[in-house]
């Protein structure tokens, strides 16, 4: 098997080779850059070849967080993890929003890097396992989780998801109608149960509240101090 390719992007030159020593240390190749106008050029040729991309905010020139909107541009399917100094919670949800997977703020363990790369590659990797319902057909909506593609069948348009929306949507749908804890779902799809990543949960939600809207069957309730429920009215 070929190894993983990571795009890593960070300034601080004494961080930057312990990080990427250490991901080549345990079998990634790492493309690593020290500015954000460097990133640029590369994410800007066209072609993004990697596997993962991990960008710090705080960047020379251009920060992270527009690097983060170029690649989703191009690419919905990349995951995208930040590190940054800033530990604002707006920070974090602004990340999350131009389509980042997840944050982690410094200083942080090379181990929990470690762990949080190796979580988003395996689930790139998973495929959906067969279930009661048919996770894809939601309404009138027909979801294809791993062309990451939900398209409105009434209108024939088609929204390309990012990979953790389409995770996320893909255990709600196919666990329809079951209350799913908080906590099952971070796990599951973030791979731990955290405050933080609570918050992310969040916002995830209300993404795919916003794609379904148009069908008012469809309900992603939110079951106060428990989780969520997917729900489609016949």
């Amino acid at each position: 098997m070929s190894k993983a390719r990571l795009l890593y992007v960070e300034d601080d030159e004494g961080l930057g080779f312990v990080t990427r020593d250490n991901l080549e240390i345990n079998g990634f190749e790492v493309v690593h850059l020290e500015t954000g106008r460097e990133a640029l050029e590369v994410i800007e040729a066209g072609d993004l070849p990697y596997d993962l991309c991990i960008l710090d905010v705080m960047l020379p020139g251009v920060d992270g967080f527009t690097l983060a909107r170029r690649i989703r541009e191009q690419d919905q399917d990349i995951p995208i993890l930040f590190l940054s100094a800033k530990s604002l919670e707006q920070d974090r949800l602004t990340g999350l929003r131009l389509g980042a997977d997840d944050y982690i703020t410094k200083p942080f363990s090379i181990e929990e890097l470690l762990l949080r790369v190796d979580v988003f590659l395996r689930r790139n990797r998973v495929r959906p396992a067969a279930t009661a319902f048919d996770p894809r057909q939601i309404g009138r909506y027909r979801f294809d989780a791993e062309q990451l593609q939900l398209t409105d069948k009434k209108t024939d348009s088609s929204r390309r998801l990012t990979r953790r929306e389409a995770e996320l949507l893909q255990l709600l749908s196919s666990r329809r109608e079951e209350v799913l804890e908080r906590s099952e779902i971070l796990e599951r799809i973030w791979g731990e149960n955290d405050y933080f990543l609570g918050r992310s949960l969040d916002v995830f939600v209300s993404r795919l509240r916003k794609y379904l809207r148009e069908d008012e069957r469809i309900k992603i309730e939110n079951i106060h101090g428990v989780g969520f429920s997917l729900t489609v009215a016949d």
